[in-house]
Order: structure tokens, then C-alpha cells, then sequence
């Protein structure tokens, strides 16, 4: 079996050099890039990269430019690093796609179980197929329909919904969701959740009135059978 190919975008060499030993440790293939526009050309020249480590911060073209370009065409997993720790900034990173947001400085062995995590729930799975209203998942294939159409959801958005599905009728707590569909404990603003939330439903359409809100507390996914 091919070990997983992993992109490491950033401009500076050490922290390259840094984050890809520790995966190179953990048996993944690291491909580098060192600013904006040269990880655009080799995520689209090679084919087989499933998740990408993306600096926000550098020169020719920044890391949210970087993910509105891959987000056209690929849902594969981001993960976002930063010395920037603005809650807006989390925010907008989430709502344009990314899959995880970790602030500098961090923890090499933390970015990497997280990588591990990502990795493991979305090659994971067997031929699992769930059907709920209009909505048919499909988990191996990672592949959404609502009323017979394909819907485009990021990584974040498939976990969030089959958790969704697969607890229907449960009141769902931000904290309970965070702690399962993140699968880490987050110390950032539970509002993501929302944001992710927001644009689930959005890409549903009518079937996204399935997802009810619990005030004060978070969701409920309630399904028209």
C-alpha cells in the first residue's frame, strides 16, 4: 500500500523541514512547497496528495488564495497553521473550506495525530451507505446525494452531517459535536460549529430544514420519514 502523500506549504524552510521529519517519521510521503503559487502548480501536477498542511501567511500568494483555488475543484482535507490567532480569521478559514485551524507555535506530534485523525475517517469506513429523507450518504465513497443530485461538501461538512444522520432525533451539544466530529478537545470558538452549520444546510437546501437548532444548547437532525 502507497503511504500517504502529504503537501507541506510554507515559506520558511525550518518549519518545513520541521513538521515534514515528524511525518516522514510517521510513515507519510512529504512533498514541499515553499510559498502560495508553486503549491497550487504541484497539487494540480500530482494527482495522489490527501491532505495538505497550508501556511496562511506568505508571499505570492497567501494561504486563503491557496484554498479558494484548491476549493473550485477538491475537497481534500487543509489543514490551516498561523501565527495569527484573531477569531475572525478561524472563522473565515472555516467558512472557506478548511478542515482544521491550528495556531503557531504548536505542537509537531499534535499536527501530526491530527493528520492521522483526518486521514483515518476519511480512508476509513466500509461500504456503508445511509438513507434518511432525501438524503443518501455514502461513506466509503464519501459522496453525499439529496434527491438523487451529487452535493459538493468539504470534509468537515460530510463528518459533520453522517454524525448528524447517524444520531438523528438527539439533542446535540456544540461541545458533544466539537468533541466528535473534530476529534480533538477545541479551545477555539464554539461557533464554528455554526459557520459549518450555516453552509451545510445552505448546500441541502430544502432538506437542510432537517438540522434544527436547540437553542442554548446546539442540534437536533430531525428527518421527515
Amino acid at each position: 500500500m502507497d503511504k500517504p502523500k502529504i503537501l507541506i506549504v510554507d515559506d520558511e524552510a525550518r518549519m518545513r523541514k520541521l513538521v515534514g521529519d515528524f511525518l516522514t517519521l510517521k510513515d507519510f510521503t512529504v512533498v514541499e512547497a515553499e510559498d502560495g503559487e508553486q503549491a497550487v502548480e504541484i497539487f494540480f501536477d500530482q494527482k495522489d496528495i490527501q491532505l495538505i498542511i497550508l501556511d496562511v501567511m506568505m508571499p505570492r500568494m497567501d494561504g486563503w488564495d491557496v484554498l479558494r483555488t484548491i476549493r473550485k475543484y477538491s475537497q481534500v482535507p487543509v489543514i490551516m497553521l498561523t501565527a495569527r490567532t484573531e477569531e475572525n480569521d478561524e472563522l473565515n478559514g472555516f467558512g472557506l473550506g478548511a478542515d482544521e485551524y491550528i495556531a503557531k507555535p504548536f505542537s509537531p506530534k499534535i499536527l501530526v495525530a491530527r493528520v492521522e485523525a483526518i486521514l483515518r475517517r476519511s480512508g476509513s469506513g466500509t461500504s456503508d451507505v445511509i438513507e434518511v429523507g432525501g438524503i443518501n450518504i455514502d461513506k466509503s465513497a464519501h459522496l453525499v446525494r439529496v434527491e438523487g443530485e451529487v452535493v459538493d461538501l468539504s470534509f468537515k461538512e460530510f463528518e459533520l452531517l453522517t454524525y448528524f444522520v447517524e444520531n438523528q432525533g438527539q439533542a446535540l451539544s456544540r461541545e458533544k459535536i466539537l468533541n466528535n466530529v473534530w476529534n480533538y478537545d477545541y479551545y477555539g470558538d464554539a461557533r464554528t460549529i455554526d459557520t459549518h452549520v450555516k453552509k451545510l444546510r445552505s448546500k441541502l437546501g430544502p432538506d437542510g430544514d432537517y438540522i434544527k437548532t436547540v437553542w442554548g444548547m446546539g442540534y437536533k437532525f430531525l428527518p421527515e420519514h
